[in-house]
């Protein structure tokens, strides 16, 4: 039988499948006793499961990055799809297909790197095309760039999601360069490329999505201008490669965001708005679809956009509460039933009448 995935599942069914675990944690129940908190995953998305039985007997047999057979119950909890877990056993990577378990993005790989080598071929500055090339054309870094997330969780979290979000902002830097004056479209351009090559390397996507030590301990910012500056070509223009350098160092926006710069010229303000744009709708519209099977209209807290969100579709499908009934034109108001209420009523008309 094969095993459900977790777009698939509803509250109140019945559930024997295989998922990859994504987080472990043991806690204690108000009683003391120990539980396990976990967050499973496949290629479609996550569902939080709970063991509150048996915990002692599979707590140790398994770990982060395990993919794991598990037989329980979906319930609705806090207007959330969670997992009770009655049982739970590791299983071997020789059982498992590991494309059921990483999310890939929805459009055809090899029709975004077409789409992405076109717009490097649209390119008129010869400097800049020269060395988008000499990245591109590097066999190492296009495998890794067609594979790679734009981020661990909070933004085209899948395989693929890299180019995804890349190819969207060059759509929107098109549009925005068209809009306003003296854009210099190929700059802006180089820098939808390359602000976030370095996460090529800062991820790790074999199995699960978490950070290389090369990505934590030097950030994609900083590995992102290593990778420029060792494809350089010889006498590329020092006042170019300073405002490339500075695209790429300031695309985060604000210091606090881990921006050692602040944007300081209008292509390098647009890079960072068009990235803070397309990972924010990007965020909303997965916390939205992930919670599609739930109840209610508001989707759970998210960390990232810190704040719950409307599904706008489920919310205008809900029907529109019933309008009060007309009260008679000649209708008279009722009378109120507190002796205090009475009185001052009374009083009230007999003003009238002087």
């Amino acid at each position: 039988m094969k095993s459900p995935m977790c777009s698939d599942l509803a509250p109140g069914q019945s559930v024997q499948g295989v998922f990859l675990v994504q987080s472990k944690d043991i806690r204690q129940k108000r009683t003391g006793e120990p539980y396990l908190s976990l967050v499973l995953t496949d290629r479609t998305g996550e569902i939080d499961a709970k063991m509150w039985d048996n915990v002692a007997d599979v707590a140790d047999t398994f770990d982060r990055d395990d993919f794991v057979r598990v037989r329980g119950e979906t319930q609705l909890y806090q207007n959330r799809l969670q997992l009770t877990i009655y049982s739970l056993q590791r299983l071997p990577d020789s059982e498992v297909d590991l494309e059921d378990f990483l999310p890939v993005s929805r459009r055809n790989a090899e029709e975004m790197w077409a789409e992405l080598r076109s717009v490097i071929e649209s390119i008129g500055n010869p400097d800049l095309k020269e060395l988008l090339k000499a990245i591109f054309d590097d066999p190492e870094i296009a495998e890794a760039y067609r594979q790679a997330p734009a981020a661990k969780g909070i933004h085209h979290a899948w395989l693929g999601g890299l180019l995804e979000h890349v190819l969207s902002m060059c759509a929107l830097a098109r549009f925005m360069a068209s809009h306003y004056a003296g854009i210099d479209l190929d700059l802006l351009l180089a820098g939808v490329l390359l602000h976030d090559i370095g996460k090529i390397r800062e991820l790790d996507y074999s199995r699960s999505f978490s950070y290389t030590v090369e990505g934590g301990l030097v950030g994609h910012i900083q590995i992102g201008l290593r990778i420029v500056a060792d494809h350089l070509p010889p006498g590329f223009p020092p006042k170019l490669r300073n405002l490339l350098e500075h695209m790429i160092l300031s695309h985060h926006g604000q210091l606090e965001f881990g921006s050692p710069k602040l944007p300081s010229f209008p292509e390098a303000m647009l890079l960072h708005l068009l990235d803070l744009t397309d990972s924010r709708m990007a965020a909303m519209a997965a916390s939205i679809e992930k919670e599609k099977n739930s109840a209610g209209v508001w989707t759970g807290y998210n960390a990232a956009l810190e704040r719950n969100l409307l599904d706008r579709e489920k919310y205008m499908r809900e029907p529109e509460p019933p309008k009060p009934a007309p009260a008679p034109k000649n209708a008279k108001s009722p009378r109120p039933s507190s002796p205090f209420a009475q009185a001052l009523l009374s009083a009230l008309n007999e003003g009238k009448g002087k």
